[in-house]
């Protein structure tokens, strides 16, 4: 077996989380090394964030074309064709990784390609080479989860990833899980013009969300034609030629021509040698403090592995924050309840911050004041024909800490929001921002001045 020294970092995974590290600790002057067994950007970029986002979008513009003439423009809609949408899905995903290699080489960071295992902790060997560095950083990610008994066979009971690589558009399909990713898919694929139905064992969709937002999602996606099923547990699934007939608990079968499984996402972590060197786990997740530190000497976890929210954007975070605690720089922990969230569905949903139920839970319904800004009366939300809300939760008497938004293109008003959380701003001091008219960010700002006791063009 050789032996390769000398690193200050070596990474175990090449995700958002591992390679934030690694670019951040070569910034700080490090010697880093980075092992990935697939592709560098890892399932975000290759099989998650980016390519569903791109499929979102065809989504809109085939609702678009379809709805036109309500906007005065004649056009015509042919059909999806798959293979069209998978090549542009393809070279956003191609252009995104061929610039994600020239960072890795700007950084200097020795890329490492195969399958990694912690040997000691201070060193990872791949492929029979041993590896050794003063910090180790876990980043191996997560990948899609199944519940018990029920096997995903890639044809017609499927995950995220094959549901990604369809060459066709499915006449019909249950989605199990209306979480995120359930939605998500179930909201593509009936722009496509499938026959979707969501099965959710929790009482509602986007259960993770606030309530109301919840309630606006199932409206809208009822007016959709998108069927849902919640607080109905699945029982089986039974193969057929041409498709499945799922069964749920309450006796109820519903017949499609493929199943996606989408409840969740869990972390990869057996067989790496994380136990047997001292690193504790949890039902698989990588027990951390609060500074990402393992209970291992110098070995860290960041991104998926780590219990909570399983978002690129908080790995990445993650990374930054370990490698900036590795060169002394005693950065500030990483907040999850200031991570903002956003579900790409039709409407879209983002919040960042305490859901009204959660707040209760902590400080007491008579602690706690909410206000609800209808999209409907603003400006450009009217121009593009969406629904939904801003939704604020305070401490009475004090901060903002929730913020929930729901309709189209509201995933790009979050970034404010979650400023005003982690800010802990009260609503006065964000009701004298001007906001840019018209734009629907006014609805931030119209929101906040309501809660602030000047209310302008919030309806009764």
């Amino acid at each position: 077996m050789a032996d390769t020294a000398g690193f200050d970092v070596i990474i175990l995974g090449g995700g958002s989380g591992g390679y934030a590290a690694a670019f951040r600790a070569s910034e700080l002057g490090m010697n880093v090394a980075l092992v990935e067994k697939d592709k560098l950007g890892g399932t975000c970029l290759h099989y998650g964030c980016i390519p569903t986002k791109a499929l979102l979008h065809a989504a809109e513009i085939a609702d678009n074309s379809r709805d036109s003439a309500q906007f005065g423009v004649k056009t015509s809609f042919e059909g999806i064709d798959m293979p069209g949408v998978n090549s542009y899905k393809d070279g956003v995903v191609g252009r995104m990784y061929k610039g994600l290699q020239g960072l890795f080489k700007a950084n200097k960071v020795t890329v490492i390609e195969g399958e990694g295992r912690l040997v000691a902790p201070n060193a990872v060997e791949v492929g029979g080479t041993r590896y050794e560095a003063r910090n180790v950083i876990l980043a191996t990610g997560s990948r899609s989860r199944s519940l018990p008994g029920l096997d995903i066979d890639g044809a017609q009971v499927i995950s995220s990833y094959e549901a990604l690589t369809l060459d066709r558009v499915p006449a019909s399909a249950v989605v199990l899980g209306g979480g995120v990713i359930g939605v998500e898919f179930a909201s593509v694929w009936r722009s496509f013009g499938a026959d979707v139905t969501i099965v959710e064992a929790l009482p509602r969709l986007v259960p993770a969300e606030d309530a109301a937002a919840s309630k606006v999602v199932e409206r809208a996606f009822r007016k959709r034609g998108i069927g849902f099923k919640t607080g109905v547990r699945f029982a089986g699934v039974e193969k057929r030629d041409g498709g499945v007939t799922v069964s749920l608990e309450n006796g109820e079968t519903i017949d499609a021509e493929l199943l996606l499984v989408a409840v969740g996402r869990g972390p990869v972590t057996e067989n790496l040698g994380f136990e047997e060197n001292g690193v504790t786990l949890d039902r698989g997740f990588v027990v951390t403090d609060e500074r990402l530190r393992t209970g291992v000497p110098n070995v860290y976890a960041v991104g998926d592995i780590v219990p909570g929210l399983q978002l690129a954007h908080r790995g990445f975070a993650h990374g930054i924050f370990v490698a900036e605690e590795i060169a002394g720089l005693n950065p500030v922990p990483v907040d999850e309840l200031g991570i903002p969230k956003v579900t790409y569905c039709d409407p879209e949903v983002a919040s960042v911050g305490l859901t009204e139920e959660q707040a209760k839970e902590r400080l007491g319904d008579d602690k706690v004041e909410t206000l609800e800004y209808g999209l409907g009366g603003n400006g450009k939300s009217q121009i593009l024909k969406t629904q939904g809300f801003a939704k604020l939760v305070r401490e009475k008497d004090g901060p903002v800490i929730g913020l929930h938004l729901v309709g189209a293109r509201v995933g790009e008003l979050i970034a404010e929001a979650q400023l005003i959380y982690n800010w802990e701003a009260m609503p006065h001091e964000v009701a004298q921002l001007i906001h840019p008219h018209p734009t629907q960010s006014e609805a931030l700002g119209e929101a906040h001045l309501a809660l602030a006791g000047k209310p302008l063009h919030v309806h009764g």
